[in-house]
């Protein structure tokens, strides 16, 4: 059989994906799980194998069932309180079993994409949680082969071997609304979060839906596209601001977006919530302190994170989870933000 050429010294695991058109996902499986694909694919793999010339690194793969007792957390802003409650609920899991837990904030300029999948490669740690909804696990894997189990926490994730831990997010959207509509407003609008996101895709599609729900006209809802930051929570205010018929109530996708709101709203004059309800997001720490204390969702982060490092403690000791989604049930708290509008 003829060699692909690659124009490369060493063939990787994309090429190896490509000549088999299949995923690099279905490669990993096909070469370090043969039992969890099919015939047919292990075949195409096999050939592509063949093909190509890759070589798989077996020493890399004797070095990974060295267990190092460690674990890595990948964190977007290990400053937001959001992140360091699901994270609070992995360290007490994994304390229990003696694993440690390392925290790789992924947003600092030190800790590039090259740097994580470097340190991967050189089998330092024995499982991975994602908590950042950035990171693509299609091109974790692309770039290294060998990479130790994967689970996500407050994110969602495609990939049929990932185990997901998160709240269900259209249940606690649904909630909110509802609060708001039984509040007596007909006229609502919504902060969204991140679109590039499944959460900020569920609130905003929720939000649509649960106004459907009641007949409110979903087409003339007042949207304002955000990213959970206090930058669009001033933002929207600002566009609120702007607006000649301003709903009388705003759903903020995550209570930061929702305390900036409120501030440049009491700057301009406008009071929460005599002139506008708000409810928000996640119910952090600083929600019930905040003036006026803030309607929101509550999240169950801790349980967020515990759910997780169960799901990778099983993975580490090589069996499977009961269920690969882990979807926490959010509930409704309410506090001084929100009221009956204006007549």
């Amino acid at each position: 059989m003829t060699k692909i050429q690659t124009g490369k010294s060493n063939p990787t695991v994309q090429d190896v994906a490509r000549a088999a058109n299949v995923s690099t996902a279905t490669v990993s499986r096909a070469l370090s799980a043969p039992e969890r694909v099919s015939e047919k694919a292990r075949k195409r793999v096999s050939e592509a194998v063949k093909q190509t010339g890759y070589v798989i690194n077996h020493t890399a793969r004797n070095l990974r069932r060295r267990q190092t007792s460690t674990i890595v957390a990948l964190v977007p802003n290990i400053g937001n309180s959001h992140f360091s409650n699901i994270l609070e609920g992995i360290e007490n899991v994994c304390a229990q079993k003696g694993i440690n837990v390392l925290i790789a904030d992924t947003r600092k300029p030190s800790m590039s994409r090259s740097k994580l999948q470097t340190y991967f490669s050189n089998n330092n740690v024995d499982g991975i949680v994602i908590l950042d909804g950035d990171i693509s696990v299609e091109e974790m894997r692309a770039s290294n082969l060998n990479l130790p189990p994967l689970v996500t926490a407050g994110e969602w994730c495609e990939d049929p071997d990932v185990p997901v831990a998160l709240v269900d997010n259209l249940k606690g959207t649904d909630l909110a609304v509802t609060h708001l509509i039984e509040c007596g407003h007909r006229s609502i609008g919504h902060v969204s979060g991140l679109l590039t996101h499944q959460p900020g895709r569920d609130r905003l599609n929720g939000f649509l839906a649960t106004l459907s729900r009641f007949d409110i006209d979903q087409s003339k809802a007042w949207v304002c596209d955000g990213d959970y930051s206090l930058e669009s929570g001033q933002q929207a205010a600002e566009a609120w601001l702007a607006l000649s018929d301003r709903p009388t109530a705003v759903f903020c996708a995550a209570d930061r977006t929702a305390f900036a709101f409120i501030s440049t709203l009491h700057k301009a004059g406008v009071s929460v919530p005599r002139d506008v309800s708000v409810v928000g997001f996640d119910d952090i720490d600083v929600a019930p302190y905040y003036v006026p204390a803030l309607t929101t969702i509550h999240q169950p982060r801790r349980a967020i994170g515990s759910s997780a490092a169960h799901h990778l403690l099983a993975l580490m000791e090589g069996s499977r989870p009961d269920a690969r989604i882990s979807q926490l049930d959010p509930w409704l708290v309410v506090r001084d933000s929100t009221a009956p509008p204006r007549t």
